[in-house]
């Protein structure tokens, strides 16, 4: 996909999306048949985290991340990030007898760190914030994903069938999920890659810093649980992480005919082909 093509695909996402999601919807109303109601659920909540990973990854950046890279991160970082999450929570509510909401949030934003971390354990070349940034949007996409889902799927549950306590579950859960876990998780990814990236005892201050931003924001979402509470750390967090994406944009070199320096000499060009083709995420 070309450069064009891939930053606008959010848009496509998010299309597409929305109307599978009305048609799942109006059918399901329509036919009152139940066995829609998983994949209204799934679609609920997976349409505005996938359409801001997919405007994430379509920032214009010299070696962006492969899709095979952002699906793992995305399905394991879900998967792993809330059994995680929930093992933490429940051990610490076992040994306290209550579930701080500040140990919620240092379990949770832990825990959306395990597939990063080991993505790049495992592909240690030239790891830079934006690919961190991507990488971290993908694994909180796929733990808010699986997040609303269960709450979602409790809300129909525990309101005996009513399809307007999951779609409110799905509205503001959905929503409101890039500002929240796509937000904090792509923050603290960015600041991991730039100190790995090279490593020193300011980048390992400014990751540290990061991530006690990220987990005081979720402990202040988790606590206030007001509708101002959610536009004011909803807007701090979604303003960070845009800018976040602006400053670590990684411009791709301009395609057409090489300067003429190059054109003089065949061997820097050949050079230079080398070591930007090592480059490779």
């Amino acid at each position: 996909m070309g450069n064009t093509g891939r930053r606008w695909a959010w848009v496509a996402v998010l299309l597409v999306g929305v109307g599978l999601h009305l048609l799942v919807l109006e059918t399901l109303a329509g036919t009152g048949t139940v066995t829609f109601v998983p994949a209204l659920i799934v679609l609920g909540a997976s349409v505005a985290p996938a359409t801001f990973l997919a405007f994430a990854q379509g920032r214009p950046v010299r070696r962006p991340v492969p899709g095979s890279v952002v699906g793992v991160a995305a399905l394991l970082g879900g998967v792993i990030g809330v059994v995680a999450a929930g093992w933490l929570e429940y051990g610490t509510l076992h040994r306290l007898g209550v579930l701080p909401m500040a140990l919620v949030g240092l379990a949770e934003e832990t825990a959306k760190l395990i597939v990063p971390a080991g993505i790049l354990l495992l592909r240690r070349r030239h790891p830079s914030p934006a690919q961190g940034l991507v990488i971290g949007v993908a694994s909180g996409a796929g733990f808010a994903a699986l997040e609303t889902m269960g709450y979602a799927f409790g809300a129909f549950v525990g309101s005996e069938g009513n399809l307007g306590a999951v779609e409110r579950t799905l509205l503001v859960r959905g929503l409101t999920a890039p500002a929240a876990h796509l937000a904090w998780t792509g923050l603290t990814a960015a600041a991991l890659f730039t100190f790995a990236a090279a490593p020193g005892g300011r980048r390992l201050a400014a990751f540290l810093l990061t991530f006690a931003a990220a987990v005081t924001l979720h402990t202040c979402w988790d606590t206030f649980g007001t509708q101002p509470a959610y536009v004011f750390i909803g807007g701090v967090s979604l303003g960070w992480v845009l800018l976040r994406l602006h400053l670590d944009r990684e411009r791709p070199p301009a395609s057409g005919t090489p300067p003429a320096s190059n054109r003089e000499r065949p061997d820097d060009h050949r050079q230079f082909a080398e070591v930007a083709g090592s480059e490779h995420f």
